[in-house]
């Protein structure tokens, strides 16, 4: 056995990539996603890519299942059990509200209603002593009215648990024994971090999607074994590492974002081969964009990630580590219509894999962004997905056809239209996540992957002046590729909060979290990053501060010092200074591929495009433009836009102004013409 094999489930499609780290040989397939079967998504793509599952030695999965399974509530029937007298701590939430004008807000409202609320008498203090028994007892009634409402799911959530497990761990036994078929979820098992709120709405949320996660993952390793695979299986997280199935089934929030944090560790992974530490990674699929920043190489996480969460609506907290995503409705099947005040709009909504785009024929007459990119000639009405793909320019026209009639404009400005709008919503986000947290884009190099990121990439470096762009080998199955870059990950926390000084607490602390890795992973050949949320004394909130374990109180006070100068622009080093939350993130090494070097023999290969067809580019209007296969490109290559490089799984305009080059990893680089250096 030798290949490895990732597979990653997206709204439109399931993507495949398999590596063999013999011969390097790089395969990669798209299927269109099955929403009520993905396993079966899952299968199709091995088909496409024509893997043999029995000789691989490794397969990875990024999935959605989680985020489905809570965004379409289709999860669980849920109750809670917490402290006497915090029954409503759901309902409460927070007094903060992001619409704070809006007199008729309503708190998003909770995944276990409240007649499936119980309370138990325990009490403990903040620091972990009992100062009210468990009053084991009072679970009676509750088994007895879970039994009769049908609950499938239970979550338990007790007061200062994160600093005392006992009472949880008690209560969650006295179920379990009386209620075998009922899965039961102990916040201590989910996050040891302060926050009752935040640790109740994760309890919460991880007990209700468990017995879909559970189930999904048990016909995936089921229908992997049946059609021969034998190797290992690992499961992609939110934090940018990989899982064993085992723990993804008892922790499936953990998956959350799964998939696109994939693309952000391969967008990294990049950076390190290149030598480019600062970049922020752009994935543009079929439903959504999402992006990220990565400095120094490292990711950004946040243990303060929130579902569903809008301008107009606090969403639900997931407080596990999560790569820091910033996200919209804006992809290739975003649907593009006309509001009643006349507006043009891009998503959220999404025509998805069925019926997908009007372009596909399959009875959709709504047009989408796909639609568009084919009227302005980005994309060939032949070679979607390498020509496997047929599509139907002239149902694309007629989608637009009718949009343009209610502008006035003909179905080719409509287009262009949607795809500046498009943009616009698109450098928004990359506004967020760079120049609204204090980072300059001319400082940052623009990773862009996913089927539609290539398509945008240009024309949004040129407005926001990134660096350059970085289109990776094989861009629309990037996040699947992301996942055979990154390690066996698994993170812990606790709260104490104390003056920094205090290392002898720290030092206990930090073991008894490395004893619960070596528990996960066993002792051998692990490697561990620690961190620390820290913060001036009287602050409310903290900044996540990398620290080495043997950080004295004063380098440990200096680090935060800068970290907080870097996020807000000054400090305040007479302020004491105080440890919140310590994070202990375990590595197990696992084989990856790594970025290799192309075979560079190709090199002085002289290239001539393979046809040209008229394209728009912005505000450079309509351009006659040649057309370039990726694969015949070697490295080295160098032009000047207009051109457009295609491939089957993307494809990358260049307008006028911009030049392209092939580096020696095989990635194509951007650049504006003034920019440009050898």
């Amino acid at each position: 056995m030798r290949e490895l094999l990732a597979v990653d489930i997206g709204g439109t499609f399931t993507d495949l990539v398999a590596f063999d780290p013999v011969d390097g040989r790089l395969t990669t397939a798209k299927a269109l996603t099955t929403r009520l079967e993905p396993a079966s998504g899952v299968l199709d793509a091995v088909r496409v890519g024509e893997v043999t599952l029995s000789t691989a030695a490794a397969f990875v999965h990024g999935t959605t299942v989680v985020a489905n399974a809570a965004i379409e509530r289709k999860g669980a029937r849920t109750a809670l059990v917490t402290t006497a007298g915090f029954r409503d701590v759901l309902e409460i939430a927070r007094t903060n509200r992001p619409d704070m004008y809006n007199f008729r807000y309503h708190k998003p409202k909770p995944f276990v209603p409240r007649g499936l609320r119980f309370e138990v008498r325990e009490r403990l203090a903040r620091d972990g002593t009992i100062a009210l028994p468990l009053e084991t007892g009072d679970l009676d009634p509750i088994i007895a009215a879970c039994r009769a409402e049908r609950v499938e799911a239970i979550a338990v959530c007790f007061l200062h648990s994160y600093a005392n497990p006992d009472h949880e761990i008690i209560a969650a036994q006295v179920l379990r024994q009386h209620l075998p078929d009922v899965i039961v979820t102990a916040s201590h098992e989910i996050s040891r971090q302060w926050r009752e709120y935040e640790r109740t709405s994760t309890t919460v949320l991880n007990a209700y999607v468990q017995p879909a996660v559970s189930s999904y993952l048990s016909a995936l390793e089921t229908a992997l074994r049946a059609n021969g695979f034998r190797g290992e299986l690992s499961i992609m997280q939110s934090s940018g590492g990989t899982t064993t199935p085992a723990i993804a089934r008892a922790r499936p929030i953990t998956l959350l974002e799964s998939g696109p944090v994939a693309g952000v560790a391969g967008a990294a992974r990049i950076g390190q081969a290149l030598g480019e530490p600062n970049l922020v990674s752009l994935d543009i699929g079929g439903t959504t964009a999402k992006c990220s920043l990565v400095e120094a190489y490292q990711l950004r996480i946040t243990t303060d990630y929130r579902l569903e969460a809008t301008p107009i609506s606090a969403g639900y907290p997931v407080q596990v580590p999560t790569v820091d995503i910033v996200e919209i409705g804006s992809g290739g099947g975003s649907l593009v219509r006309l509001e009643a005040n006349g507006a043009l709009r891009v998503g959220p909504e999404s025509a998805g894999a069925d019926p997908g785009p009007a372009c596909y024929g399959r009875g959709a007459t709504q047009p989408t962004l796909t639609d568009a990119a084919l009227l302005a000639g980005w994309l060939s009405p032949n070679f979607l997905l390498g020509g496997q793909l047929k599509v139907y320019p002239e149902r694309a026209r007629a989608a637009y056809t009718k949009l343009g009639e209610a502008l006035g404009m003909s179905a080719e400005d409509a287009a262009v239209g949607a795809l500046r709008l498009a943009n616009a919503n698109t450098i928004g986000a990359l506004r967020l996540v760079s120049i609204q947290r204090g980072h300059d884009p001319r400082d940052f190099a623009l990773v862009v992957h996913g089927g539609g990121g290539p398509m945008h990439a240009a024309l949004l470096a040129r407005e926001l002046r990134f660096k350059k762009v970085i289109v990776p080998r094989a861009p629309g199955v990037f996040s699947a590729w992301g996942m055979l870059l990154v390690e066996q990950r698994a993170d812990f926390v606790r709260t104490r909060v104390e003056t920094v000084g205090g290392l002898s607490e720290m030092s206990r602390l930090i073991g008894e979290m490395k004893g619960e890795a070596a528990h996960v992973f066993g002792s051998d050949g692990l490697r561990y990053e620690l961190a620390a949320d820290m913060r001036y004394f009287g602050q409310e909130h903290t900044v996540r501060v990398p620290l080495a374990e043997v950080e004295s109180p004063d380098a440990a006070a200096e680090a935060f010092h800068a970290a907080h100068f870097r996020r807000y622009r000054f400090d305040l080093r007479g302020k004491p200074v105080e440890f919140v939350n310590f994070h202990l993130s375990a590595y197990r090494p696992s084989p990856h591929p790594g970025i290799r070097r192309m075979d560079d023999a190709r090199r002085a290969q002289t290239v001539t495009p393979k046809s040209s067809r008229r394209a728009h580019f912005d505000s450079d209007g309509w351009c006659d433009t040649p057309i370039y296969e990726r694969d015949d490109l070697p490295v080295g290559f160098e032009a000047a836009g207009p051109l457009i490089v295609e491939e089957p799984t993307s494809t990358t305009p260049v307008p006028p102004g911009m030049r392209l080059r092939v580096d020696d990893f095989g990635n194509l680089q951007i650049f504006l013409d003034t920019d440009f250096a050898d």
